[in-house]
């Protein structure tokens, strides 16, 4: 297996696992634990749209993407945030019109064609040492945010009510992690693709679940076993000639099929 590191685009989706895996098992964590995923999704699709700004201006991803999403993104929280009635069907409309809004620009685009499939399920193997700079570059503030808020993110994941009467400003911190969640997305759908972005969000941390209730021992471990899917599903994707993307997605799907299967069997035992 020496003989991967030989090359320098396995080095860099080796890495680029590695830095996924940690923006994505904290981020993740927020998402699972506050029960965002649904509004996760809309922010990955919707951003989708702007990709296709993007290409439809002319622009470098970025300058269309974040703009749009970000947009979009302080719609869904403020949707989800104030419990507006049948807030999940705005956001699920807001995923849609993302997605098509997207492929509607790329349509009218003269002359110009994307892939934006490679979008989906990304492409790993790709990953430049920009992106590598940038994802980063996004750990770092990731880990700074949520080490200075930890305690007040705590709180309010576990009970919003108490940590509001205890002046915690959860509307702030609330706005936060769909901020950060939004910047992850964006800085992570160019690389490694929206659907497995959304897979590593959830799947790894709904694992760690299983073992414990403490947020910081679910980051570590979720993050620990994204690095694992990741590493594991470029070497099958690599041997066996597969897509990396759905490769890693499959192999974390096993891997809860497994650890629910483990922690099951541990429970009847007792």
């Amino acid at each position: 297996m020496s003989e991967l590191f030989q090359f320098d685009f396995i080095r860099n989706a080796f890495i680029a696992g590695l830095l996924v895996s940690i923006a994505s098992g904290i981020v993740g964590t927020l998402v699972v634990v506050n029960r965002l995923s649904f509004v996760a999704g809309g922010i990955a699709h919707t951003a989708y749209g702007g990709l296709g700004l993007a290409a439809f201006l002319g622009w470098p991803p970025l300058a269309g993407t974040v703009p749009f999403t970000m947009i979009a993104s302080v719609i869904m929280g403020y949707i989800t945030r104030k419990k507006h009635e049948r807030s999940d069907t705005v956001v699920g409309i807001l995923w849609a019109m993302g997605m098509a809004a997207g492929i509607i620009f790329i349509d009218l685009k003269p002359g110009y064609y994307v892939d934006l499939m490679s979008y989906l399920f990304g492409s790993i193997m790709t990953v430049s040492n920009q992106n590598l700079f940038f994802m980063a570059g996004l750990n770092l503030t990731i880990v700074l945010i949520v080490t200075l808020l930890y305690k007040e993110i705590t709180g309010m994941s576990y009970d919003k009510e108490f940590a509001e009467i205890s002046g915690t400003p959860v509307t702030a911190l609330y706005y936060i992690i769909i901020i950060l969640i939004t910047f992850s997305v964006i800085m992570l759908i160019q690389a490694v693709g929206l659907i497995l972005v959304i897979a590593l969000f959830t799947i790894p941390v709904s694992i760690a679940e299983m073992y414990t209730r403490q947020i910081k021992h679910i980051m570590v471990l979720s993050s620990v076993l994204g690095a694992v899917f990741c590493t594991g599903g470029i070497i099958l994707s690599y041997y066996l000639d597969l897509t990396a993307g759905a490769t890693i997605i499959l192999l974390a799907g096993t891997g809860y099929g497994i650890g629910y299967f483990i922690k099951k069997t541990g429970m009847e035992e007792k």
